[in-house]
């Protein structure tokens, strides 16, 4: 794959109907950056997953933090972005920064209960369960707002079709959804493997002309996590 790639991304016209943008990407998936920053994603057995892949690596180095900040902005510089969403709780460690490169308002979507003045979207499923829906504070987002989706990681796209139906919700337009590493396992496996289907998810929903990218996919991701003699599998529910 060449250095540089051309990306098309969702664009809303003022009819309600969905047109292209393109813009000169500078890096793309598994690529020599992503493949550097994949050594600094561990993976450890964790909430009965054996590969749970830990951003706490990269947070500890700035350099490489500072490196993923810049590839997001680099990505969604100058194409028409109004706000950056990140998602609880992940998403609140990476969005700030990318926002602030980008000079964008950042939005909070948590869980619910949180915040004040707030909509709900429907329940959705993780690779982890159910989970009730994500919130966001209703005065944050307006009819035609550009919004970028950001969080660090997308498996089977339940917590991020909720971003989504927030953002429609309030009549704004998601440009991408953006996360850190994305599980390509996910995006369409056999029906006999017995794993959910993103691109099924999203097709049921009405939402599959949202676009999503992830810098890492677990093609990458190779490092395993040196664990402690004393280490057990406390992952609790979230």
């Amino acid at each position: 794959m060449p250095p540089h790639e051309d990306k098309v991304l969702a664009k809303e016209s003022s009819s309600g109907s969905t047109e292209s943008i393109e813009c000169k990407k500078e890096y793309v998936q598994d690529g020599p950056e992503a493949r550097e920053i994949a050594k600094y994603l561990p993976y450890f057995p964790f909430k009965g997953i054996p590969r749970f892949y830990d951003i706490g690596g990269f947070l500890a180095d700035p350099g490489i933090f500072q490196k993923i900040v810049d590839i997001f902005a680099a990505r969604y510089d100058g194409i028409g972005i109004d706000s950056v969403a990140g998602l609880d709780a992940r998403g609140f460690v990476l969005g700030p920064p990318i926002a602030l490169a980008l000079k964008k308002p950042f939005i909070m979507m948590r869980k619910k209960g949180k915040m004040p003045n707030s909509i709900q979207s429907k329940s959705y499923d993780t690779e982890y369960g159910s989970r009730e829906g994500m919130t966001v504070q209703r005065d944050k987002i307006s009819k035609g707002d550009r919004v970028l989706v950001i969080d660090d990681l997308v498996a089977t796209g339940g917590t991020l079709s909720s971003a989504i139906s927030l953002v429609h919700m309030l009549g704004g337009t998601v440009v991408e959804c953006a996360c850190v590493v994305e599980l390509k396992m996910f995006i369409d496996p056999d029906d006999s493997s017995g794993l959910p289907s993103r691109t099924k998810l999203f097709k049921d929903l009405g939402i599959n002309h949202v676009p999503i990218w992830g810098l890492v996919s677990e093609d990458v991701l190779t490092v395993e996590a040196d664990l402690h003699k004393d280490y057990v599998d406390d992952g609790e529910e979230h």
